[in-house]
């Protein structure tokens, strides 16, 4: 039976990792199985890249009012739609008004989702007045009046199942077709024949690379044929670092960026935020048949196969041994490379996420 949905999201579409791989890339699925859907985001494009740093009052006092008017507007529309899909977060300040009154007044079916613990902060030296602002003790009242709550991991679940019986856990997926397909994409050979080390993410998780720094430029300094390579939004400050390259993030040529890379790090701390984190790195690295190190945090353990697929590292020894271990062995990367992607189409793709995810409206 078709139904209505209402996607309401923070960011523009297109833009945001999250919001790409967690439900964006299921739209043709949706229509293809009768399904009609209406997005709304609370920032446009000209306003979401400037949001989030610092300076630009004006335009962000602007982005707040549009978005508010915005969900107001939406609000009254909400008795058409059979579903409201709410990714995170109607509103990024205050508490959770719309979603009280979807829920309450409305009567609507929520499907709440989320891929980090958004009830947390990775913020070491908050102000008290941003604690206040993004109120997120509102995850689990959102969690409380949900129809259902979509989880990308286990970690997740067990936060949600607190406030709610009907958590699904539905991981962050890749599109291994389409997009992340080595057979798709065309790398032209490397004049240099280096070695390259490579990370991608956001400006918010750059300082990750902290925890390996030393590692990185012990392994670089003693060896001219490797780089390090960084795919980001933002310029990382690692100048101890013999070779880096950086390299803008752009959609367009985002796969391409990434298959220039012989190795895929994702290093995290131990902590309660990270281990609310989805191993989207770790997924895309091995979608592209990338060797994979990482960091044995939250959902990590259960996407690598330690000696297969890649391998999980605690330790700077353990970090170095791994990456020298690549390095040195151009077959191990290759069959780490294939197991991972076989591994991410299995476990972590749009073709076996497909009926879970379509689960959530039933």
């Amino acid at each position: 039976m078709s139904k209505r949905i209402l996607f309401l999201v923070p960011y523009p579409l297109h833009e945001s990792p999250s919001q790409r791989f967690r439900f964006e890339q299921y739209f043709t699925i949706l229509r293809n199985n009768g399904h009609s859907y209406t997005v709304q985001n609370f920032l446009n494009s000209n306003n979401w890249g400037v949001f989030f740093r610092p300076g630009h009052s004006l335009i962000k006092l602007w982005a707040l009012v549009a978005g508010f008017t915005k969900r107001v507007i939406l609000l009254l529309k909400s008795p058409m739609y059979d579903f409201v899909f709410i990714h995170r977060e109607l509103a990024p300040l205050g508490p959770p008004v719309f979603e009280w009154v979807l829920a309450k007044v409305f009567q609507r079916k929520i499907i709440y989702d989320f891929d980090d613990a958004i009830w947390l902060t990775d913020r070491q030296h908050e102000s008290m007045m941003r604690r206040i602002g993004k109120w997120r003790s509102k995850v689990r009242n959102i969690c409380k009046w949900s129809y259902k709550v979509s989880c990308g991991n286990h970690y997740l679940c067990n936060y949600a199942s607190q406030f709610n019986s009907n958590v699904v856990y539905n991981p962050t997926t890749i599109d291994t077709e389409m997009l992340h397909n080595p057979s798709l994409v065309k790398v032209p050979p490397d004049p240099q024949c280096k070695i390259r080390i490579g990370w991608t993410g956001s400006h918010s998780t750059l300082k990750y690379l902290d925890a390996i720094e030393p590692v990185l430029k012990k392994i670089l300094s003693a060896n001219s044929e490797v780089e390090f390579v960084v795919i980001a939004d933002r310029k990382p400050d690692l100048t101890s670092l013999p070779s880096m390259t950086f390299v803008p993030w752009n959609s367009e040529s985002e796969i391409k960026d990434l298959m220039q890379l012989d190795i895929g790090v994702m290093p995290l701390p131990d902590d309660d935020w990270a281990r609310g984190k989805c191993g989207f790195k770790a997924l895309q690295y091995m979608a592209l048949e990338l060797p994979t190190v990482v960091s044995p945090v939250g959902v990590n353990p259960q996407i690598i196969d330690q000696g297969v697929t890649g391998f999980l590292c605690n330790t700077q020894q353990e970090w170095e041994a791994a990456l020298k271990t690549l390095i040195e062995k151009p077959e191990l990367r290759k069959s780490m490379g294939i197991n991972g992607r076989m591994k991410v189409i299995k476990d972590y793709s749009i073709l076996s996420n497909s009926a879970t995810f379509l689960s959530l409206f039933e």
